[in-house]
């Protein structure tokens, strides 16, 4: 199972990303209660979720800079 690719992250509308931001937080929280109570069958998905979870992040911060660019710029 390949890595997601960053480009689907940046399709996303400003409200998507942040529900998916919030899907993958409780996608890794649920991971992280699985493993501590042994029931973690596919290890793997760790390493996805955070994967994600910072593709995200990163987009959401590109999105936010840009913005507050903008900002700055208008106000010159």
């Amino acid at each position: 199972m390949p890595l997601p690719k960053i480009s689907e992250a940046r399709e996303l509308s400003n409200e998507k990303l942040a529900e998916e931001i919030l899907a993958v937080k409780k996608q890794l929280f649920y991971l992280r209660l699985q493993k501590a109570t042994r029931q973690l069958e596919k290890p793997h998905q760790f390493r996805h979720a955070r994967h994600r979870l910072a593709q995200l992040l990163t987009v959401e911060s590109e999105r936010q800079r840009a913005t507050a660019n903008q900002a700055a710029e208008e106000k010159e």
